[in-house]
């Protein structure tokens, strides 16, 4: 099959021909329909420092947004059949241990990711345990059914805590947090301030719902939301950028007592003054990566498979797999929303 690998510590992936992977008899065989590139992808993509220090094991097939149909079930698998639509969940977790089942099994020392930690899905074809496949309604669009892990993500930072009536920054307007933005509606945030360096993201967060966008290239950010807030600040960050001035203004622009979601995954560590931002605020930082294993995917499936959130202006580019490295071009430009290949 093809499939893009990972093959070298360097800049880029390579196409090229790999076997179709072996199916244990607790997984399941899927044929990639599309997937679609993350904030992940382009660090490993670039080989940064993050990249270096996160992944181990190279050779290795990348992606972990994915969805498709399955070809094939191991012998124990009764849960699913061949011809089911999938999306997929790209944390591969101890389904029998503690962490797991204290609903904690997207953080425990030993869950493996897909494209990171395994091979990943920028392939024709991927096997994955029958529990990391969540089936979907027939008639969901290719293009929304490649979103459901991403948008997981979004729904994770915005329900991990009330936002009903609260201020909101949302700070990093590239495809999860304007996912992000559309879950903050959908909570029904009072204010949604989103901010941005991209012209062109800014405008995506106006026609998706925010009722104020700044870019912090051009305006002093704290000072913008200090205005628009009386003076307060807002009562939640969500970082979703991974720019470390996106964290330190906004951690300047929240209230006392406020929240941080913390999302984004930076280059390399940051450095803030914590006595003054934090501990003297009040501020309280959670720390969100995956989805929590399955109240999430609930979430986002009642979202999604009943129209009430609208993910279709999300995806604006597509490419076959082939065309990757124009795909990763796109991606990094700052000038798109998700893009997906088509093995």
């Amino acid at each position: 099959m093809k499939a893009l690998v990972k093959t070298a510590k360097t800049t880029g992936l390579k196409l090229v021909d790999v076997a179709t992977p072996k199916v244990g008899s607790s997984d399941v065989l899927i044929k990639v329909k599309a997937t679609s590139i993350c904030g992940t992808d382009l660090h490993i993509y670039n080989w940064d420092n993050w990249a270096k220090l996160r992944v181990k094991n190279l050779p290795l097939i990348q992606g972990h947004e994915l969805c498709g149909e399955i070809v094939k079930t191991g012998k124990n698998v009764k849960q699913l059949k061949t011809g089911d639509f999938i999306s997929a969940e790209s944390h591969i977790v101890d389904y029998n241990g503690e962490f797991y089942k204290n609903n904690l099994g997207h953080v425990a020392p030993e869950t493996k990711i897909i494209g990171v930690d395994t091979n990943g899905s920028f392939a024709e074809y991927i096997a994955l345990p029958w529990q990391n496949a969540r089936r979907n309604p027939k008639d969901l669009h290719v293009n929304i059914a490649v979103l459901k892990e991403n948008f997981g993500n979004a729904v994770h930072a915005a329900f991990k805590i009330p936002l009903t009536g609260k201020t909101v920054l949302i700070a990093g307007c590239g495809p999860v947090g304007l996912m992000s933005l559309l879950a903050a509606k959908e909570q029904k945030a009072k204010l949604i301030i989103a901010s941005d360096i991209s012209g062109n993201r800014i405008n995506f967060a106006k026609k998706l719902g925010a009722n104020f966008t700044v870019n912090p290239k051009n305006t002093n950010l704290p000072l913008f939301i200090s205005e628009k807030t009386n003076g307060v600040g807002v009562d939640v960050l969500l970082e979703m950028s991974g720019a470390e001035s996106a964290m330190l203004d906004g951690i300047k622009s929240v209230r006392a007592g406020g929240d941080v979601i913390a999302f984004g995954l930076y280059p390399k560590p940051i450095n803030f003054d914590i006595n003054s931002f934090v501990i003297f605020k009040g501020i309280t930082i959670h720390g969100v990566v995956g989805r929590l294993l399955w109240t999430t995917w609930e979430q986002l499936e009642n979202l999604v498979d009943n129209s009430k959130v609208d993910l279709s202006p999300i995806v604006t580019h597509t490419f076959k797999l082939e065309e990757f490295e124009k795909a990763f071009e796109v991606m990094e430009s700052g000038n798109s929303g998700k893009v997906v290949m088509i093995p």
